[in-house]
């Protein structure tokens, strides 16, 4: 049957081009990245002063679920897989994908997924109120009965990330350009290939846990009931066996956007790239054997507590080789600061920092006092929103000229930084403080030591989200028009005429004379 050519809704509905597809990857996490960030201020909004002003603590809980689970699965996993939409195919010279129709499909389950989630907000009971861990009992022996639609929602996450799993390991394996060996792509590609490994290996973990609860509520079995024989840790062991893992699903793409920018802007080639495939290689490894430092206190043998304390300090390793070849990049590089340059540094700075504080949280001893405050919240978002938030923005800055064909507002982009830096460490340093203060995450309320911080950090999170909707203006506005990106998409500010390749194949850039 003949068909005319695909507009509107069904160009995007049933498109199995690669860049239509990351598109959508990448506005479907916006979105969801603005809701997560809603959730997120209610919870700064009724933490701004003590005492319980704004929302019932049930409510309270729920938002603490739905912001972690949503900015998660929904905003910074699916960004991550549009990036790699777009660019790996361009990257590695392949025509599109290598599974378009499956791709399509990865996309397509996820706003069904994600709506479903945010469904049980309406549903009896509220939606779940557990944290974004859900730890047995309080997900399956307590839990509102919209957790039956959480369970099915994360089964469905899961499967979307499999698929495009095996769809960036079937491309990268078999669609090089011919010269392009393995140890020749850019490390964009590098990165995915081993993220999209880590995922096929963990999802199904997900899975099989949400399955036990969902037997357990449902099914009259006990894998997590101590009175019929299970064992509530059972659920912590899985669920980290999975949860760890992820965390480096969700930072190891950031790597690889980092190491093709700052080259770029240093304009020099990547220090140490060899260094920098082992390293990640590396992290991704480890990061399978030490889940249970989030469980020191849960009562394992000393013997597992050494275990799991020298193996998580052991990734600071080839974490640090990492940092290092970033520096040594950028030493004595005839450095420009553009909005993409910006925002890997402050990555730089600012991810290590997070990798300082989990090295404390890594000294079991320690951690007993660390443990559920928020000192532990600083650290993940510290991690999480300089490392994963911060490269996908620069990632977008750098790749959005490519995309559409306009060069965004430099200034509207430099000005959405230093918003976004400045509303970062107010809304997340001060939290190690009150952490190690004592203060407990996941608490509406608090004592009155802890208010000015936390004022504070209620004005920093504000500062943060105006910054986005800056962002978001920026991008449509240059989608819609603006200055043509030409081939010298980075002008060089002397107008120096010298022009090298970059080390990633899709992008040039001037250099002064005396660095030929």
């Amino acid at each position: 049957m003949a068909h005319g050519p695909a507009t509107g809704l069904s160009r995007w509905m049933f498109t199995t081009n690669h860049k239509d597809i990351g598109t959508m990857y990448l506005w479907f996490s916006f979105a969801m990245f603005l809701l997560g960030g809603v959730f997120a201020l209610v919870i700064r909004a009724e933490l701004f002063e003590p005492g319980l002003q704004i929302v019932e603590p049930n409510f309270f809980n729920q938002m603490t679920t739905m912001h972690g689970l949503i900015m998660v699965f929904g905003a910074v996993m699916p960004a991550f897989v549009g990036l790699a939409n777009w660019m790996i195919p361009m990257m590695i010279g392949a025509p599109d994908m290598a599974l378009p129709r499956m791709n399509n499909w990865s996309f397509w389950i996820l706003p069904f997924a994600f709506a479903m989630l945010t469904a049980t907000l309406f549903m009896e009971g509220g939606a779940p109120n557990f944290g974004w861990t859900f730890y047995a009992p309080l997900s399956t022996t307590y839990a509102p009965p919209s957790v039956t639609f959480f369970i099915f929602a994360v089964h469905i996450m899961g499967a979307s990330s499999i698929m495009g799993s095996i769809n960036i390991i079937a491309t990268i394996l078999n669609m090089r350009a011919p010269g392009m060996t393995l140890m020749k792509m850019p490390l964009f590609v590098w990165t995915w290939l081993i993220t999209a490994y880590l995922l096929i290996a963990v999802m199904p973990v997900l899975a099989g846990v949400v399955t036990m609860m969902l037997m357990d509520i449902h099914f009259g079995t006990s894998f997590f009931d101590a009175a019929g024989g299970g064992d509530p840790v059972l659920f912590q062991h899985i669920f980290w066996f999975f949860g760890h893992p992820e965390v480096y699903i969700m930072i190891l793409p950031a790597f690889g956007v980092v190491s093709a920018i700052i080259p770029t802007f240093a304009r020099k080639p990547l220090f140490g790239y060899a260094s920098m495939v082992y390293a990640t290689a590396s992290i991704a490894f480890l990061s399978f054997i030490v889940w249970a430092h989030h469980m020191f206190t849960v009562g394992m043998p000393l013997a597992g507590e050494l275990f799991f304390m020298y193996a998580t300090m052991l990734i600071a390793v080839p974490t640090g080789v990492k940092v290092f070849n970033w520096v040594t990049t950028m030493f004595k590089g005839a450095m420009t600061f553009e909005t993409p340059m910006l925002f890997s540094i402050a990555f730089v700075i600012l991810f290590t920092i997070g990798g300082f504080s989990g090295l404390m949280l890594a000294i079991a001893p320690a951690d007993f006092q660390y443990h559920d405050t928020y000192f532990v919240v600083a650290h993940f978002h510290y991690v999480l929103v300089p490392g994963a938030i911060f490269s996908i923005t620069a990632a977008v800055y750098y790749w959005l000229p490519k995309w559409c064909g306009n060069m965004y507002n430099e200034t509207m982009g430099k000005t959405h930084f230093w918003l976004a830096f400045l509303g970062l460490n107010l809304t997340f340093f001060p939290m190690h403080f009150v952490g190690l203060a004592g203060m407990p995450r996941r608490i509406p309320d608090y004592s009155l030591q802890f208010a000015d911080f936390n004022m504070i950090a209620s004005c920093g999170a504000f500062l943060f989200g105006a910054a986005q909707i800056l962002f978001l203006f920026n991008v449509i506005a240059t989608i819609r028009g603006g200055k043509k990106a030409t081939a010298e998409v980075w002008e060089n500010p002397e107008g120096l005429e010298w022009t090298v390749a970059s080390p990633a194949p899709y992008h040039t850039f001037s250099v002064p004379p005396d660095v030929k």
